[in-house]
């Protein structure tokens, strides 16, 4: 099975989740390695990160205070092509990871992952009535170029609310 490895450590300030690698990212070892997909450039962007990385650099996003991880870690051309068992048992793993680990804010890329996450059919973007322990929860549109519903301009401006989110709650955590 192609996957790619957690990146998680004691005190980030924010952990991406995503549903599952795609099999380009497994393939060549990196996360949102997909053609058009926005993550990366709208990390820097929208001041998340200081200086412009690419799916190449993805280990190095710790060094910001960032983590990434996966609701499923097998992958798969499409999200859809994995099971609800599949999903439900990656939810319980996941919640292990993220109580282990405790970041401040926990994000979503994408509502479908988060509603599979918490067995939820309708989900809204932006900041969750929720925890994960002591993590708070964000939601933001997947940055998948196979989301092309929402607008590119929208995207930014939900990572530029994530972006002032992480650091007010950072404060409020002691950790800024």
């Amino acid at each position: 099975m192609q996957s790619l490895p957690d990146y998680l450590q004691p005190n980030l300030n924010l952990v991406f989740v995503g549903f599952n690698p795609g099999t380009r990212s497994a393939r060549i070892g990196h996360y949102y390695a997909g053609p058009g997909n926005l993550f990366w450039p709208l990390l820097y962007e929208t001041g998340l990160i200081p200086a412009p990385l690419t799916y190449r650099d993805d280990a190095r996003l710790v060094e910001h205070g960032i983590g990434l991880t996966d609701l499923v870690k097998r992958s798969t051309p499409s999200s859809a092509d994995l099971s609800t068992t599949e999903a439900r048992a990656g939810a319980v793993v996941l919640e292990r990871k993220l109580l282990q680990y405790s970041p401040v804010v926990v994000c979503f890329n994408g509502k479908g992952v988060y509603g599979w996450y918490r067995g939820l059919r309708q989900v809204a973007l932006g900041v969750q009535d929720d925890t994960i322990g002591r993590s708070r929860v964000f939601v933001v549109p997947s940055t998948s170029a196979r989301n092309g519903r929402i607008s590119r301009a929208e995207k930014a401006e939900r990572f530029r609310t994530l972006a002032r989110f992480v650091s007010r709650s950072t404060e409020l955590a002691g950790r800024a």
